[in-house]
């Protein structure tokens, strides 16, 4: 009876440690995850923050090239740093002022071309992240319902 009675409490302590380590795997991936989550959110708000720097550049780029297309040259010279009023100012024939909006407007679409491919590069490291977060929770998942059934996850 007694052998029965230590096999018992040799079985619960046994359960303990396996229960014990179960909990350790869940906290650890819990862990993970939250690490993840940070990870993606502080990418995310620097993708963020750069497309706005770049959709502010790309907007400053159209409103001076409209002002350049709508207003005179006199007025246009007291709103821009003198050193681009100076640069302007050279710009004495209409082959120079066409080849200056020329590589304004190649400027522009440069930076139209960045920013769509930093948003292109914003949205796989979001997938990419959200794969991993979803696979880290997947495995959580599993891990819990093993402990519930009263496995031990492999």
């Amino acid at each position: 009876m007694s052998q029965d009675v230590r096999q018992w409490l040799a079985e619960i302590k046994h359960l303990q440690h396996k229960l014990e380590s179960a909990y350790k795997e869940r906290d650890e991936a819990l862990s993970s995850a939250a690490n993840w989550r940070r990870l993606y959110e502080t990418e995310a708000q620097q993708r963020r923050t750069e497309t706005n720097l770049s959709q502010r550049a790309i907007a400053d780029l159209k409103e001076r090239l409209q002002m350049t297309q709508s207003s005179p040259l006199p007025k246009l010279m007291g709103d821009v740093p003198p050193a681009i009023a100076q640069k302007i100012a050279s710009l004495d024939t209409l082959e120079s002022l066409q080849q200056a909006l020329a590589q304004a407007l190649v400027e522009c679409d440069r930076l139209a071309q960045a920013l769509r491919a930093e948003q292109t590069d914003h949205d796989q490291t979001r997938k990419s992240l959200t794969a991993a977060l979803g696979e880290t929770v997947d495995r959580l998942a599993k891990e819990r319902a093993a402990i519930q059934k009263g496995q031990h996850p492999h």
